[in-house]
């Protein structure tokens, strides 16, 4: 038991760091080609990564009736498309903000979606906890130190990313909705086709498309296409199956840190002791908004056991 845990640990922390370091190859990556074109390539490689687990899960699962079939394909299409439109919202917003800010700062902004998940939870009438209020104003307070200037002002590069936060959360939301309903792997297939198709397009139509460019960035795209959306996805799916909850949520949280880290080590990016405190509040409202439920239930239970 406690191996898989370890095991669990290591393969969650990974992937924080996959995510991590892929604002640092999204910030390199718009050195060549632009923001759609980068999403539209990458999204596409994330569903090539994705053929091979579909189709050995599809195996293993059997042969359903053509009425089923009929009928989950059709829920299966209009559902990823959905999820796919939430998703291109908020992965467009982001990269083309990245082009404005630091990858540190766009990887802790982007975090907070955590956040604020809850509070548009609150529009379906979804409960939520004082750990989600005191997430909030710790996070609000880093975002203030993080990105408002003196003359309280929001970087461009950096509001864009918040806007790009929120759309994330509505994703996570329909996400939620929809992944009961579905295979969660033909699910995340069919909103990464929708995210490629819909960027391509609106990459044909607003940016310069050339060969060249995506030879130059070929590394960056890969990089956030193969590891980010593909592989890192399936080591969640894999991690979180026997994860404890409260390290599942510490770790994927570090995300934040390691896109800092990377900043700093790949691109030479620094951050002020002001901005670094900002860091540091918002991080402590993702985690205090994931895991103060989380810790209550478990306190809830161990008065029920000794009553």
């Amino acid at each position: 038991m406690q191996k898989n845990l370890l095991r669990s640990d290591a393969i969650l922390l990974t992937t924080a760091i996959i995510w991590g370091f892929a604002f640092v190859a999204q910030r390199v990556g718009m050195n060549y080609v632009g923001p759609f074109l980068f999403n539209g390539i990458r999204f596409a490689l994330g569903c090539l990564v994705l053929i091979p687990f579909i189709l050995k899960n599809g195996i293993s699962d059997g042969r359903r009736d053509n009425e089923r079939k009929a009928l989950g394909l059709r829920t299966l299409v209009l559902g990823g498309a959905l999820a796919g439109l939430t998703l291109f919202g908020g992965s467009s917003l982001q990269q083309v903000g990245i082009v404005y800010t630091t990858a540190g700062k766009a990887g802790f902004i982007t975090g907070l979606y955590v956040v604020i998940v809850p509070f548009l939870g609150l529009i379906w009438k979804q409960h939520t906890n004082r750990g989600t209020w005191v997430g909030a104003v710790c996070a609000a307070l880093g975002l203030y130190f993080l990105s408002i200037t003196e003359q309280f002002t929001i970087d461009f590069g950096d509001f864009l990313v918040l806007l790009g936060a929120f759309c994330f959360a509505v994703h996570v939301l329909v996400i939620g909705w929809l992944s009961p309903k579905m295979d969660s792997l033909r699910l995340a297939f069919v909103q990464y086709a929708a995210v490629s198709l819909i960027s391509l397009f609106t990459a044909l139509i607003v940016e310069e498309v050339s060969i060249s460019g995506i030879l130059q960035a070929a590394v960056p795209i890969l990089y956030g296409g193969v590891m980010s959306v593909g592989i890192a996805y399936t080591l969640q799916v894999i991690g979180q199956r026997a994860a404890h909850p409260a390290h599942a949520s510490i770790l994927l949280s570090l995300e934040a840190v390691f896109a800092a880290l990377g900043g700093w080590l790949l691109l030479q990016e620094v951050l002020t002791f002001r901005q670094l405190s900002g860091c540091a509040l918002m991080l402590s409202g993702m985690l205090i908004s994931q895991l103060w439920g989380y810790f209550a239930y478990i306190r809830a239970g161990k008065k029920e056991r000794v009553l």
